[in-house]
C-alpha cells in the first residue's frame, strides 16, 4: 500500500474537508501518499488528480464545501460523452480504472451519499479496492446510525425556527419551513423537535390537511394564535404524492423535489382560511462550517478509513454503530434508504409532547 486517492461526490455538505485532511494527516503517518480527484467521478473519468499534501489540508478543517469540489451527476456508467456531436451516455468505467491504475493508485476511498456509493460499489465489484466514507445531511444511509453533515444542517434549520418563532408570534401566522432530506423525514424531526414547533411532517407519514387545521384552530382557541410547521421537502399528503420541482434524466439521483411547503401554505389558505407565509430553507443546510460533533465524525471517518486500506478491507464502508467506527459491506449501505421508523424514540417523544405529524 503506498497511494491512496480520495474523493467528494453527491451534494456537498459540511464535514467534506475535515475527512480529507483526517486521510491525509493519518496516511502521512505511514508514508502513504494521497491524490485528491476533482469534481468527484467527473475527475476519476477525466484523470483530473491533484497530490495533497499536509500543506494542502491546513487549515480547512473549519470550512465547508470540498476543496477537492463534488458534483452530482457524471455518473462513469453513463457517462455522457460526444460521439459524432451528439452527447449520450457511455460506460467510461474502463477509462477510471485505467487512470486509477496508471497513476499508482491502491485504494480509492470514496466519500458519498446513496448516489456515489453506488458507484463505488460497482468499482469494488469489478475488482478494484474501494472503501465508502458516508456522508449527507439526510442522514438516509443504511448501516450507520449517523452520517456526518446532519448533526450540522439540523442545527442550521433549528436556528432557523428560532427565529421564525418570533415573527409568527409577532404577527399571529402560520409559518412553514420547509428543509432538505429527501425521501427522509431525519431533518425535519429532529429540526422540529429541537426548534419547538407545533407541526412536523415527513415522508414516512403522509399528512391529512385537515389534521393539520385542526392542530393549528385548537392552538389558536388555547390562545395561541401562531403555529409553526415542519416539512420535509418529501413529504406528501394522503393518498398523493411527492412534489416534483425539476426533473435530471442522467443523473444519479435524476429528481429534484421541492414545493410542498408552499403547497401547504396554499391549501390551508384555500381551505381553512389560515394566513401562512413559507420559508424554504434549501442549500444553507448544505453550507457553512461544520459544528464540533459532524468534525469530529468526520475525522473518525477518515482515520478509519486510511486503517482499513492498511488493512485490506475493501468492498466496504466505515460506519458509526453505537459509539465505535465499524466496517459493513458496501452493499448493505446501499441497499435501501434508512428512512424514520415509526416507533423512533424521537419520533414517540414528539408526540408525547402533542406535536402533530400530520396523521
Amino acid at each position: 500500500m503506498n497511494k491512496l486517492a480520495v474523493l467528494t461526490g453527491g451534494g456537498d455538505c459540511p464535514g467534506l474537508n475535515a475527512v480529507i485532511r483526517a486521510v491525509v494527516r493519518s496516511a502521512n503517518q505511514y508514508g502513504l501518499e494521497v491524490l485528491g480527484i476533482r469534481d468527484g467521478f467527473h475527475g476519476a473519468v477525466e484523470g483530473d488528480f491533484v497530490p495533497l499534501s499536509l500543506a494542502d489540508v491546513s487549515g480547512i478543517l473549519p470550512r465547508g464545501g470540498t476543496i477537492l469540489g463534488t458534483t452530482n451527476r457524471d455518473n462513469p456508467f453513463q457517462y455522457m460523452t460526444k460521439v459524432n456531436g451528439v452527447s449520450q451516455p457511455l460506460d467510461r468505467s474502463e477509462d477510471v480504472l485505467r487512470n486509477l491504475k496508471g497513476a499508482g493508485v491502491d485504494a480509492l476511498l470514496a466519500i458519498g451519499g446513496d448516489g456515489s456509493l453506488n458507484i463505488s460499489l460497482k468499482f469494488a465489484d469489478k475488482g478494484f479496492p474501494v472503501i465508502g466514507i458516508p456522508k449527507t445531511i439526510d442522514n438516509d444511509l443504511m448501516a450507520t446510525d449517523q452520517t456526518f453533515g446532519f448533526q450540522t444542517a439540523v442545527e442550521t434549520a433549528q436556528e432557523a425556527l428560532d427565529r421564525l418563532h418570533t415573527t409568527a408570534e409577532s404577527h399571529h401566522r402560520v409559518m412553514i419551513l420547509e428543509v432538505m432530506g429527501r425521501y427522509a423525514g431525519w431533518i425535519a424531526l429532529y429540526a422540529g423537535v429541537a426548534g419547538g414547533a407545533d407541526v412536523i411532517l415527513i415522508p414516512e407519514i403522509p399528512y391529512n390537511l385537515a389534521r393539520i387545521a385542526y392542530s393549528v384552530q385548537q392552538r389558536a382557541k388555547q390562545g395561541k394564535k401562531f403555529s409553526i410547521i415542519v416539512v420535509a421537502e418529501g413529504a406528501k399528503p394522503s393518498g398523493g404524492e411527492m412534489v416534483v420541482e425539476r426533473l435530471f434524466p442522467g443523473r444519479t439521483d435524476p429528481v429534484k423535489l421541492g414545493g410542498i411547503g408552499v403547497k401547504i401554505g396554499e391549501d390551508l389558505e384555500k381551505h381553512f382560511g389560515l394566513e401562512t407565509r413559507v420559508t424554504v430553507l434549501g442549500h444553507l443546510q448544505r453550507g457553512g462550517s461544520p459544528n464540533s460533533y459532524d468534525r469530529v465524525l468526520a475525522t473518525r471517518y477518515g482515520v478509519a478509513a486510511v486503517d482499513a486500506a492498511l488493512e485490506g478491507k475493501f468492498g466496504i464502508m466505515v460506519a458509526l454503530q453505537g459509539r465505535e467506527i465499524v466496517h459493513v459491506p458496501l452493499h448493505q449501505a446501499v441497499d435501501q434508504l434508512k428512512l424514520v421508523p415509526l416507533n423512533d424514540p424521537i419520533l414517540i417523544a414528539a408526540r408525547a409532547m402533542g406535536i402533530e405529524m400530520g396523521d
